[in-house]
């Protein structure tokens, strides 16, 4: 019969594996080499050409065999756009920020780029701080005026990346999106701030798509476009602890706009407060043919102050009316659950759910919603090609 190690030398053990983990931990951090962007030519006035010795910086890093930190110092660091990524053997680089980074404020810069700041192909980096300036405003003003524009550059992006963190960033006045996630694994988002005009057009926050693993916690959004947008190829992603406004919500699409699209599954939307937005919890698609879904999503928690449609499945979206009008979307919307909603709508319809003819909304759940009209008065529920359950108190009445 096997003899069961007392207790005591069970905790002793587990407290010195802790003991020495921690240890290796800050041994590990004290190990860390640190390149210095400022020692490398880099300059804090705002005005000079700083990209060469960022990627100076970048190419210590991946030399290294020990984890790095790139520092940037206090101060304003002028950035064309810029690549990292090549073959790099470092999987611990962390940005250290205390600075901000500035982006050319001629938006034909950078203006058909794609991105200002770009990583492909890398594992384990992490940016930690500070502030990205893009300084948008002219480029949005070009849109607006109805010139002939670039589209403008993504302001930080990461692309078949794996690993990687990004915390307690700030992004400010974007071209176009603020931070953009494509084709990665394992990403952490936190404490990010994102900054831009209500009227900054295309200006999403945070967009994912074609990754999993992908977590969002504690950040606050407010911009021109969708707070969050979620494209396809998107599993396994949590998303918590949000503040959105102003911009359209958290957005699942838009879906479906190709014939063959990866679909969106498992995603969860938890503690979320929207604030004066166009939209609140959204699923969008294309009204086209399309293999695309949506499944097993979860809206939980979610807080809604004076939102235009704070619950929304739109599922034919044509903008402009081009290569859509007359067709139903392919795109196949289920097990969809909203779970203790509650607030105000800034619209007579609170709940409004315009699924596919084609395609019908199935296993869709209320459970404990409750969305007044302007806060007193009651608020009413749309449904087209829709099915599912109401539980709980749920106003205004199920249309499912």
């Amino acid at each position: 019969m096997a003899i069961l190690p007392h207790p005591l030398m069970i905790i002793f053990v587990t407290l010195m594996s802790h003991t020495t983990l921690s240890s290796s931990s800050s041994a590990a951090a004290a190990a860390a080499a640190t390149y210095n962007v400022a020692s490398l030519g880099a300059k804090a006035d705002g005005k000079t050409d700083s990209t060469k010795a960022f990627l100076a910086a970048w190419a210590k890093a991946c030399a290294s065999p020990k984890p790095v930190v790139v520092y940037v110092p206090q101060g304003r660091f002028f950035l064309k756009n810029v690549v990292f990524g090549g073959k790099c053997n470092n999987n611990d680089v962390t940005f250290r920020i205390a600075g901000t980074l500035v982006a050319p404020s001629e938006y034909r810069v950078i203006g058909d780029a794609g991105y200002w700041i770009f990583f492909e192909h890398v594992n384990g980096v992490t940016i930690s701080g500070g502030i990205l300036d893009a300084q948008g405003t002219s480029l949005w003003a070009c849109k607006t005026s109805g010139k002939s524009c670039p589209s403008g550059a993504t302001t930080l992006g990461f692309s078949n990346s794996k690993n990687i963190k990004i915390m307690g960033l700030t992004s400010l006045n974007s071209q176009l999106f603020h931070i953009v996630i494509n084709g990665c694994n394992n990403v952490k988002l936190q404490g990010v701030k994102v900054s831009a005009s209500s009227t900054s057009p295309n200006t999403d926050g945070i967009h994912v798509q074609a990754s999993t693993g992908v977590t969002i916690l504690n950040s606050q959004i407010g911009t021109g476009d969708d707070c969050v947008s979620i494209g396809p190829g998107t599993t396994n992603l949590w998303i918590e602890d949000i503040a959105c406004g102003p911009g359209h919500g958290i957005s699942i699409g838009s879906l479906g706009k190709e014939l063959k699209e990866a679909g969106v599954q498992n995603v969860t939307v938890k503690t979320a407060t929207f604030r004066g937005t166009q939209n609140g919890l959204r699923i969008k698609s294309w009204g086209r043919p399309s293999s695309g879904f949506a499944r097993n999503i979860l809206f939980q928690s979610a807080v809604m102050i004076n939102v235009q449609n704070p619950i929304i499945i739109d599922q034919n979206y044509c903008p402009n009316n081009k290569n859509c009008p007359g067709q139903d979307s392919g795109v196949k919307v289920s097990d969809a659950t909203y779970q203790d909603i509650h607030g105000t709508s800034a619209t007579e319809v609170a709940v409004k759910f315009d699924c596919s003819s084609k395609s019908p909304c199935n296993n869709i759940s209320l459970q404990d919603v409750k969305l007044t009209y302007k806060n007193v008065l009651p608020a009413q529920a749309s449904c087209n090609h829709a099915a599912g359950s109401a539980s709980g108190l749920v106003q205004p009445s199920s249309c499912l």
